[in-house]
């Protein structure tokens, strides 16, 4: 009784007796298990070596750090002399046609570059030169108030008309440094004198904004980010007007597996668009107003553990194997009876 209750034991039985017989149907079933099988473990192997992200909240505890800005903007129809980058933000800094890290690229009509200029103060040089001619003036706005500028600006203003003729465009990229503090900023002709303005384009609804963002970020891009502005294109015909951008950026951590942190933004926007309207004191800009969110996002990469592999790993193979011989016993017991069947038959 000792020795059978040790034997019932036996996780190994002798094989039954369908298994011990080579047959063609058992060859096919065997050769599509060994197929499935190497399927899924490369398919489990992909699964273990891909990394994967989890996300964390917290609040944001960051102070006095500065935000950088990546810009790389088309203005098709502007020439880069009308064009000022200005920055303003809720700490009442102001910002004019910045000259840090910004760059402009002239375009022809094609959109081929003819001409690159880091940004500098001409449009300040420019008002501080035509500042005396507006002051006995500055209620006069009919075209002979181009009188009363200087040599240098008439020939700025000539330059320009020439430009917009030839239908030149102009690409500011770079990075802008800003406080790290909810604000604006935009791109636009305030930068010109008012008047200056008026000679060059006749009125602010000549002046055509249409724009191409190649790229806006709020710091380095890692992997799977997505900026919702970029490849953005606003192509305005025979009109124009205001274009805002209300961006609220969200400040992000991303872990690698190394364990290296690449603190960086994201953002999300809402459009707006604002038409000239006749009579009114406002020019044409993009303006891209920005506000920080308090909830900071941590990201991290991570992999599953080698053991987590291996559980599936034998649970997959495992669970084919079976299925396998399931499927070859069945298909062993279904042509015994076809052939008894037919045996039977003869016999008859």
């Amino acid at each position: 009784m000792r020795l059978q209750a040790l034997r019932n034991l036996d996780a190994f039985p002798r094989a039954e007796e369908h298994l011990l017989k080579k047959t063609s149907t058992g060859a096919v079933v065997s050769i599509v298990g060994l197929a499935v099988m190497a399927t899924l473990f490369v398919h489990e192997l992909k699964y273990y070596l891909t990394t994967y992200t989890t996300h964390q909240m917290s609040v944001d505890l960051k102070r006095g750090e500065i935000l950088p800005i990546h810009i790389n903007v088309t203005f098709p129809s502007l020439p880069c002399e009308v064009l000022s980058v200005d920055a303003v933000d809720i700490s009442g800094k102001h910002e004019v046609d910045l000259d840090t890290n910004i760059w402009k690229l002239h375009l022809n009509k094609e959109g081929h570059i003819f001409n690159t200029q880091y940004i500098s103060d001409l449009v300040e040089k420019e008002k501080s030169q035509t500042q005396d001619g507006d002051k006995t003036n500055h209620n006069d706005t009919s075209k002979d108030q181009v009188l009363g500028f200087s040599k240098d600006t008439e020939k700025m203003i000539k330059n320009v008309k020439h430009s917009l003729e030839n239908g030149e465009g102009c690409r500011v990229y770079g990075i802008l440094d800003v406080q790290r503090v909810a604000g604006n900023f935009h791109i636009s002709v305030h930068g010109l004198n008012i008047f200056v303005a008026e000679q060059m384009f006749g009125g602010s609804s000549h002046v055509n904004v249409s724009h191409i963002i190649h790229d806006l970020s709020f710091g380095p891009k890692y992997p799977g980010i997505h900026n919702p502005l970029d490849g953005t294109a606003r192509i305005l015909h025979d009109t124009s007007g205001v274009f805002k951008y209300y961006i609220k950026v969200v400040p992000t951590e991303y872990r690698y597996l190394s364990k290296e942190v690449l603190p960086t933004n994201q953002f999300s926007v809402t459009e707006y668009f604002v038409p000239m309207k006749n009579g009114t004191r406002d020019w044409p800009a993009v303006f891209f107003i920005y506000d920080l969110s308090p909830i900071t996002v941590l990201i991290k990469e991570q992999r599953r553990s080698f053991l987590h592999f291996i559980t599936r790993l034998c649970a997959v193979l495992g669970g084919t194997f079976a299925l396998t011989g399931m499927l070859d016993r069945w298909m062993y017991r279904l042509l015994e009876l076809v052939t008894a069947s037919k045996s039977g038959g003869v016999m008859r």
